[in-house]
């Protein structure tokens, strides 16, 4: 059935009807506002864990890895891990969303700033981000199922052999040298690139199966809320592990069975062989020659700073019994997901020496390596594998779409109807729920390149992120800096890039085309087998072009395995303005592609020659400009306006330092002594007699920030671990 065993098809319906029941039994215990959105805050470590690391993982995680290492090899792995310096940071900030004790991080602006109208803006941003999220989830997870459930070349009908046919004169023609081409395989290749046809067919229709997922994640979270989402959560977080670690043996036992090799060291010195050095350097790879120190430190503070502002951050923490279940339950969750990734890139390292010459499609690798290894035995591994991918997407899909319920039910439907029952808002937000997840999916009919739609969607949040953090920690941020920063974040890093592309002549005019000029790199390695293969079949390419006299170029040197060669790299040109670079249209002229970045355009403009820069560096400025103008804004703004009323303020200060207790009525009495006496904290300041907010750090504080400083840096030594067997 849809090309899988009879025992595949039954442990995916058994996982299926599983997460129905217990949305069913969730629903039945649902009352308020807070049992829908929040599950009573009833939470504890067990169950916190799972859900921070399950809507911090979905189903793009561990297939969009192995893409990344297909192209870019362990490098690609250490860009993934940047997020391990903000661990600490964490075990800090997921302790306020605790202390809010709101519903939603919408109500924070609205309680901070004392703005409706700033909650619902940012409810409404937040909704776009998180719609988009889903659907990119979608579209992952079913390309790799589908992949799964490929039909074998015999099974295809007339027109998909038609296609197939074409997809493999496709890849010919891209693989052969240019020169070589005649005029008619030229027009022949560009046909083909604009057709792209498609190589793998599958039992499974995407749409119908991202329908059906849907209505699953429907069924379970839109009725039973946050309590069935995050029990769900804690059984597809389990799956989750199961799926980083289940290709690893298979892989392992299949190389050194196909290699005539045993153990460890049997699979290092295959993995030597069939990989260049390049593949195992996580620093300064010529496959990543961008990824510099500048850079990741860059889009590790941005990272940092957007990561707080989003909304299901208070959904993880603030369901949680008390503060330290929250910041224990979403930091060791988070620290789950990083070691998680280092798995998948490790084992994505395996399956491409295992599949390089088989599959010349990243996005495929995942997929056929599921049919490969587990399909054989027959005991229902490959279904268990599909669970675990579509426990991936929903364990993100439930959380993120019951954020956006909330959000919107509360910061938006709220306002506008005020005074309804309980009830009312419940079936409000289930409501709101079910269009998000429809949205969700027909946004993943949309968009093809995940990547690229994720980068730009991710770096929306810094539109919000100031008002955050400043409103947070200065008493004197005011409501008109509030606005004056989120208003002109959103015109200039969004509105206005999109919109002056579509002014008739600025995608192709001269200006706008600059690139950076491309660098030559020379680097040093061990010949391997897949080197002098490469260079034999330089050398023959090579042989061709000279007898048509097409090349004036040295003919290359063969290379023999053991000896030093030198590789030169030369990196392409890229656009200096432009978010998805520049393109050809179909009568050959070039255009821009994607956003404008009108920050490098004034910089440029105004003197600093961003072509002299390398790429990273432009980017870094880019990162760096949209990081902190913002903050700048809303710093200037506040400074320049009234002040906030200080009532307002003491009370949502005093708040902010009332740890919280698990027992509902003692929390009670502590807020109302805490607003009796808004001083009451104050020996607690960092910096007294000042606006600044900022708290001492206690000993559990201390004690969290080394533990996971620790639990990083012990990742980052594996993954050198594994990068200094593969090189030496």
């Amino acid at each position: 059935m849809f090309g899988l065993a009879i025992v595949d098809v039954i442990t995916i319906c058994v996982y299926f009807l599983f997460v129905i029941i217990i949305g069913y039994w969730a629903s039945r215990r649902i009352q308020s506002q807070e049992d829908y959105f929040l599950g009573g805050r009833r939470f504890g470590k067990f169950v916190q864990t799972f859900a921070a690391f399950g809507q911090a993982t979905s189903a793009e995680s561990a297939v969009g890895i192995s893409v990344i290492v297909y192209r870019n090899g362990l490098a690609g792995v250490w860009q993934t891990l940047t997020g391990v310096f903000g661990l600490p940071m964490y075990w800090i900030t997921s302790v306020w969303y605790r202390r809010m004790r709101l519903l939603t991080l919408g109500d924070f602006f609205e309680e901070r700033f004392q703005s409706k109208g700033l909650a619902a803006l940012y409810a409404w941003i937040s909704a776009v981000f998180f719609m988009i999220v889903i659907g990119l989830g979608f579209t992952s997870m079913t390309r790799t199922i589908t992949a799964i459930a490929a039909k074998p070349l015999e099974e295809l009908t007339a027109a998909e052999r038609a296609e197939y046919g074409r997809a493999n004169e496709l890849a010919g023609l891209e693989n052969s040298d240019a020169r070589l081409l005649s005029s008619e395989e030229l027009r022949q290749l560009e046909l083909l690139r604009l057709e792209n046809p498609r190589k793998e067919f599958s039992y499974i229709n995407e749409d119908i199966l991202i329908w059906v997922v849907a209505l699953i994640v429907i069924l379970y979270a839109v009725f039973g809320g946050l309590e069935a989402a995050f029990i769900t959560d804690t059984l597809q977080g389990i799956f989750i592990l199961i799926l980083s670690l289940m290709l690893l043996p298979f892989a392992y036992g299949k190389i050194n069975d196909i290699y005539g090799t045993s153990g460890l060291s049997g699979i290092v010195e295959t993995a030597k062989a069939r990989l260049p050095e390049a593949n195992f350097e996580i620093w300064g790879s010529p496959l990543m020659v961008d990824f510099t120190w500048y850079y990741i430190l860059a889009i590790t503070v941005m990272t940092l700073i957007n990561t707080a502002i989003q909304a299901n951050q208070l959904t993880a923490c603030g369901s949680a019994k008390d503060e330290y279940t929250a910041r224990f339950g979403f930091t060791t969750g988070i620290y789950l997901k990083r070691w998680a990734t280092l798995l998948w890139g490790v084992s994505a390292l395996l399956l491409v020496v295992l599949y390089m010459d088989v599959v010349k499609n990243p996005d495929y690798l995942w997929g056929y390596a599921c049919r490969d290894l587990l399909g054989q035995l027959g005991i229902g591994l490959v279904g268990l594998m599909i669970a675990c991918l579509m426990a991936a997407l929903m364990s993100t899909a439930d959380a993120l779409m019951l954020t956006t319920a909330s959000l919107l039910t509360r910061n938006f439907f709220r306002p506008i109807f005020p005074g309804k029952s309980e009830k009312s808002y419940i079936w409000a937000g289930r409501a709101i729920g079910f269009l998000i997840i429809i949205g969700a999916v027909l946004i993943a009919s949309q968009f093809d390149n995940v990547f690229q739609m994720l980068k730009m969607i991710w770096e929306f949040n810094i539109i919000m992120a100031a008002a955050f953090w400043v409103g947070l920690k200065w008493r004197r941020a005011t409501r008109a800096g509030a606005w004056a920063s989120m208003t002109s974040a959103l015109l200039f890093f969004v509105v206005l890039q999109v919109l002056v592309p579509m002014i008739p002549g600025v995608k192709r005019h001269p200006y706008l085309l600059k690139t950076i000029e491309p660098m030559t790199l020379v680097r040093t390695y061990t010949a391997r087998d897949v080197d002098v293969q490469k260079r034999q079949q330089e050398i023959s390419d090579w042989d061709q072009l000279n007898d048509r006299g097409l090349t004036q170029e040295p003919r290359p040197l063969p290379l023999v395995a053991g000896l030093s060669f030198q590789s030169t790299f030369k990196t392409p040109k890229k656009s200096i303005f432009w978010t998805k670079g520049l393109k050809i249209d179909n009568q050959n002229r070039v255009y821009g592609s994607g956003m404008l970045s009108l920050e490098l355009v004034i910089l440029d403009r105004i003197g600093f020659a961003l072509a002299k820069n390398t790429y990273a560096m432009n980017e870094t400025i880019r990162i760096m400009i949209r990081t902190w103008m913002p903050f700048l804004v809303i710093i200037l703004v506040s400074l320049g306006t009234t002040p906030d009323d200080k009532r307002q303020l003491d009370r949502f200060f005093v708040k902010m330092k009332t740890p919280v207790q698990s027992d509902r009525q003692k929390d009670e009495e502590e807020m109302k002594k805490s607003y009796a006496y808004p001083n009451r904290f104050d020996h607690k300041k960092l910096f007294p007699n000042t606006q600044l907010e900022f708290t001492r750090l206690d000993r559990m504080d201390w004690r969290g920030i080394i533990a996971f400083l620790f639990g990083g840096m012990l990742i980052l030594m594996v993954l050198y671990l594994v990068s200094y067997l593969g090189r030496y």
